[in-house]
């Protein structure tokens, strides 16, 4: 047979058609030379450095899954969204390629020992021991779709970059005239007279007759209805249902223990009235006469008298009191006693401490079921991620619920649940796992169509640590339905009822606020309304008491002086009237002057930082291959 072949060769029709397919090959591969020709392969260029669409596309992929995270199970994002993503990535990009090349202008490097000494000090690189752990590493890097080396690169860079962002904002200051303001604002206190009306206080209407009752009933049809239900299968892939095969030992959870133990560790606060003297002989009158029974009231009169000045410490830690010396008085001192004159480095004090929270250490113990899931998650990363990938693809294969192998660790579940995750009896559906994951499940039953096939969704479980999985599928949709007049008649009369009183209390609050407004005192307006008045305790915009309803809290600092306003909370209607306003003293309180200065500082390193990032974009000469874009952003 291969003689016969070699003896063909050597004919001249062999020989031309062996020529004519040379020549074929040929001119395709000029051809695609040709094409070649004039294609660009980047998205954008920085001064002449490319921005390849592959490094783009990586980027742009990694923004998606970011954004995507929380739409509805099945939703796909919209043209609108993909098109936000990408340009937001590509300045983000650019903007990072035009401090690179500012780098390398400047000759700024980064060492390898910073950027070992950086990737340690990382916490989600750490292991059950509290240590640099190369497993979760490698775990962490694969989860974000990053290799080591990109990962490297990118330590490098953003090292370099911080290094060079410290340099511009080193110069970053706040100024008093903008520290001031926002010190008063933020720690400027105020109260309020109070007059509240209670809901249930509120007399009882008389019985109802049918009609009223069939009335309410028929305008509040949402209120005596049943709920849409959803049947649902579940398969779910999470650290607890691996429990059983991954072991965990007593030596586990106590070296955990010992990684975490200060996540267990309160901090001791205290609570102080504090008079700062201008020397020792006037903190000791002023002391004397604390001893003697004056209230703080009278104190902060006589401490203004003498020149002093008095403030109170709330929930203060030992190292938020400026003065060391007052710290360790005020933190060695008991309750209610009046202390002896303290030399401080600002001055001399006196103290009284109101109120003590001691530090407190929760015990091995009595954390040890938490630091189980924690462990067991840590241990779960490796394992749980290819079980994830094996039941991806099963699924994608068409495999049914049934049909799944009992080797990946999985929990199933199947039911009906409403929209808040209870069953048909009202009880919480008893879906196991994190409550993230319980949450995601039940969202997503109400996002997924009948029909649609399950897909696998991972879901962050911080609670517990770590993240799951889970798929799920709609059996049956039960749409909602209403419940008979009858079957709920005392439901009715109930509520129409708290409607009633609920329209009473709010009557006599607003006949109240109307004789405010004609002006009348609060209290006598008070007394005629038959309710008694109390005065709120003094609060800041951001930190609230006992005493201060929150609904009021938040509209008391834009009150003008004596404006009455009406709030209403959950139990009850109340008229208030703002009472007694504090403006803060920066001389008295260094801590909180400062605390506002570190924050306008920030403010201002980061304004410059911004300035500076948008010079560098404005002096490059970028351009953007607006075909290449389009082809990842809208494929």
């Amino acid at each position: 047979m291969i003689t016969a072949f070699r003896r063909y060769l050597d004919t001249w029709v062999v020989r031309a058609f062996f020529l004519i397919m040379v020549a074929s090959f040929v001119l395709w591969g000029v051809g695609d030379v040709i094409r070649g020709v004039g294609t660009t392969t980047w998205v954008a260029k920085v001064d002449g450095d490319p921005i390849e669409t592959q490094t783009f596309q990586g980027e742009f992929t990694r923004a998606m899954a970011l954004a995507t995270r929380d739409l509805p199970n099945g939703q796909e994002p919209t043209p609108e969204m993909r098109r936000r993503v990408g340009d937001e990535t590509l300045q983000r990009i650019i903007g990072q390629t035009v401090l690179t090349q500012e780098l390398h202008a400047l000759r700024l490097i980064t060492p390898d020992s910073a950027v070992r000494e950086a990737v340690m000090a990382i916490p989600a690189f750490r292991g059950p021991d509290g240590s640099f752990n190369r497993q979760v590493f490698e775990t962490v890097l694969r989860n974000n779709g990053l290799n080591e080396p990109r990962f490297l690169d990118l330590m490098r860079n953003d090292i370099a970059q911080r290094q060079l962002m410290g340099a511009v904002t080193a110069g970053a200051t706040a100024p008093d005239t903008e520290t001031v303001p926002i010190y008063t604002q933020e720690f400027e206190k105020r109260s309020a007279d109070v007059a509240e009306f209670p809901i249930a206080a509120a007399p009882a209407p008389p019985a109802p007759d049918e009609a009223v009752l069939q009335r309410w009933y028929d305008n509040h049809p949402d209120s005596y209805a049943t709920p849409e239900f959803r049947k649902i299968k579940v398969v779910e892939l999470s650290p607890q249902s691996l429990a059983k095969d991954i072991p965990i030992t007593d030596a586990d959870l106590r070296a955990a223990y010992e990684a975490r133990k200060s996540d267990y560790e309160t901090t001791a606060t205290r609570s102080a009235q504090v008079i700062t003297a201008p020397d020792e002989a006037k903190a000791q009158a002023l002391a004397a006469k604390w001893r003697d029974g004056a209230d703080w009231t009278a104190m902060q009169a006589a401490a203004k008298a003498d020149g002093a000045t008095a403030v109170e410490l709330d929930a203060a830690t030992q190292t938020m009191i400026p003065d060391p010396d007052l710290a360790r008085a005020v933190f060695a001192a008991t309750a209610d006693t009046v202390s002896a004159p303290i030399k401080g480095q600002l001055g001399w004090f006196v103290a009284r401490v109101s109120k003590i929270v001691p530090g407190n250490t929760r015990s091995f113990d009595e954390v040890k079921d938490e630091l189980r899931e924690k462990v067991l998650a840590d241990k779960a990363a490796d394992i749980i991620y290819d079980r994830a990938n094996k039941l991806d693809n099963l699924l994608a294969n068409g495999t049914s619920f049934d049909e799944l192998p009992g080797d990946l660790g999985l929990a199933g579940l199947s039911g009906t649940l409403d929209a808040e995750g209870k069953t048909t009896d009202g009880m919480p559906a008893p879906i196991p796992g994190a409550p993230e994951l319980r949450k995601a499940i039940v969202a997503a039953a109400f996002q997924t169509q009948k029909g649609d096939p399950p897909r696998l969704v991972e879901v962050q479980t911080p609670s517990t640590g770590g993240s799951a999985y889970y798929a799920l599928e709609v059996e049956d949709v039960i749409p909602p339905g209403e419940k008979p007049f009858d079957q709920v008649k005392q439901k009715v009369e109930d509520d129409w009822a708290a409607d009633q009183q609920r329209h009473a209390a709010e009557t006599q609050a607003a006949k109240m606020l109307t004789a405010l407004k004609g002006g009348q005192s609060f209290a006598d307006a008070a007394t005629v309304a038959g309710v008694p008045v109390r005065r709120t305790p003094l609060v800041t915009r951001a930190q609230g008491a006992e005493g201060m309803p929150p609904e009021l809290q938040r509209i008391l600092f834009g009150l003008k002086p004596n404006e009455p306003t009406m709030v209403e909370t959950p139990d009850a209607f109340l008229v208030a009237l703002p009472a007694e306003t504090v403006e803060p003293d920066p001389k008295t309180d260094p801590g909180g002057l400062e605390q506002a200065r570190q924050a306008v500082q920030r403010s201002v390193a980061a304004d410059l930082a911004t300035v500076f990032t948008q010079a560098l974009r404005q002096r490059a000469d970028v351009s953007i291959n607006q075909q290449n874009l389009n082809s990842v952003v809208q494929p």
